[in-house]
């Protein structure tokens, strides 16, 4: 279970407390935002949003300190930050765990490195993995088609990958999952460290598991070497405010910290920043509080939902026997038995109960709860589920969770690919034997089945047919209909 946070790290906020005196000074303005404090804001959002708020919007100057060279108040929230995660640096991000994941591979890598990474993971690993310049090495998710979702890579799936691929530089895990699933990492950095191999861990949806023993553990207090997480899903920070932690003997932090100025902005949204220094404060001083009643509102909707006929929830027992843990906070809702896809439900929800998901697919709604849930969202959310199931009446459908066999043939560089100019279109049907240029990801399950630099294989035409028949949308396409594939011209 995760350790317990030394409350002796409490802290104020020092970047939101600069800030908070600068905008009381009403200081004039001859810097940018254009704004000006406030007085060039329309005045139908001026006069939703209030005006201090703007007082607060400012740039970089001495008192305020700079994001990319901090000697000031983001110097001392960000070790405040790394103090509360037990970790030896805590890096802020103003572009979400987005940028961190591709700071992660850029810091790790080399051109030429290979990385084991989980077919599964976000998007925005692409990014990284074509920056970067490396070989991914992708593991076949593992399906579950009684729960309908999608796990991460287990400790077994990661010894195999690094007995059959000894040169990987890094492993890549995502943990917990968009549906809350977190894989055994303690065994997985174990595996990584015994072999002199980096770990990197996307915990985006798990900034809060350091802050109540009811959760599982964090990657901060498994030996990952780096973890980003998105501290605004769950946390009260601003959208786009993130952490990336550094607790590494394998890597430079020097590095780090130049990659990540790097990427991010020159111009960061001062009130993201302030917003990631409370969220930290907050944390510490109220999170196991505020989280237990989180916790226990998710559980009583979970109890709810597993009464009604059509809808249903799986439980972190269930998940525990597949060797697997979970972040009950997440309410996954199955809704297979409706008769609906997801989609259907989530916009009767929206349209007819003014309530909205974070996501919805075929076979499920995923309902994120973060620090602001109370009890009555989820009573809202169990009662519109009921009167659901009462007024709407589906037809049974033939849908089953299935992706093709991934472990593709990387025969380019996913980076060479992309900066090639040499490409043209193939019909899918032609396809076969091709390498791709592009990346194609059918949604549901949003995994990739083709990326830069693949061999194209039969199955993966078959299945793609298959989807755009279903008029499902693959992200990736570049026309309404995928018909055709682009391929690298010989």
């Amino acid at each position: 279970m995760p350790q317990k946070v030394n409350m002796r790290t409490r802290s104020k906020a020092p970047l939101f407390e600069t800030l908070l005196d600068h905008a009381k000074r009403k200081v004039i303005s001859f810097h940018t935002p254009g704004h000006k404090n406030g007085r060039g804001i329309d005045k139908r959002l001026r006069s939703f949003t209030g005006k201090n708020l703007y007082h607060m919007d400012v740039t970089v100057f001495p008192e305020v300190d700079s994001l990319h060279d901090p000697t000031g108040p983001i110097k001392k929230a960000q070790e405040l930050m790394a103090k509360a995660y037990g970790v030896s640096h805590s890096l802020f991000l103003v572009n979400g765990s987005t940028v961190g994941n591709t700071a992660m591979f850029l810091s790790a890598c080399k051109p030429g490195d290979s990385v084991i990474v989980s077919r599964n993971s976000h998007k925005s690993i692409m990014a990284g993995i074509i920056l970067s310049g490396v070989w991914p090495i992708w593991i076949q998710p593992k399906i579950d088609q009684n729960l309908d979702i999608i796990f991460d890579s287990s400790p077994e799936q990661i010894l195999e990958a690094l007995e059959k691929y000894p040169e990987a530089k890094a492993v890549f895990v995502t943990s917990p999952t968009y549906n809350g699933v977190a894989t055994n990492l303690t065994k997985i950095a174990e595996i990584c460290h015994e072999r002199g191999k980096i770990l990197l861990v996307d915990e985006a949806h798990g900034p809060h598991l350091k802050f109540h023993e009811d959760l599982p553990i964090s990657a901060v207090d498994t030996g990952a070497d780096l973890c980003v997480q998105s501290t605004h899903k769950i946390l009260s920070a601003m959208s786009q405010g993130s952490v990336l932690h550094f607790n590494s003997k394998l890597l430079d932090i020097n590095r780090v910290k130049k990659v990540v100025s790097m990427l991010q902005t020159t111009s960061p949204n001062y009130i993201t920043l302030a917003s990631l220094d409370l969220a930290r404060l907050q944390a510490l001083e109220h999170g196991r509080q505020m989280l237990g009643r989180v916790l226990k509102a998710a559980e009583y909707a979970r109890k709810n939902i597993n009464h009604l006929q059509k809808f249903s929830c799986f439980t972190r027992q269930e998940i525990l026997r597949l060797g697997y843990d979970l972040d009950t906070s997440k309410l996954t809702i199955n809704v297979t038995r409706s008769g609906f896809s997801g989609y259907q439900i989530e916009d009767i929800l929206t349209k007819e109960y003014n309530i909205q998901v974070d996501c919805a697919d075929l076979f499920n709604l995923i309902a994120i709860m973060g620090i602001g849930s109370e009890k009555s969202d989820v009573v809202a959310l169990v009662n519109a589920l009921s009167d659901i199931e009462k007024k709407y009446t589906g037809h049974q459908q033939n849908w089953a969770l299935q992706i093709p066999s991934l472990a593709t043939e990387m025969v380019l560089m996913p980076r060479d690919v992309f900066l090639s100019g040499k490409t043209k279109r193939v019909p899918i049907n032609k396809s076969v034997g091709f390498i791709s240029a592009q990346t194609l990801t059918p949604y549901p399950p949003g995994i990739p089945v083709l990326i830069p630099g693949e061999r194209i294989t039969k199955e993966i035409c078959e299945y793609l047919t298959e989807m755009s028949a279903k008029d499902i949308r693959i992200s990736g396409q570049e026309t309404d209909t995928l018909r055709t594939i682009k391929v690298v011209a010989s």
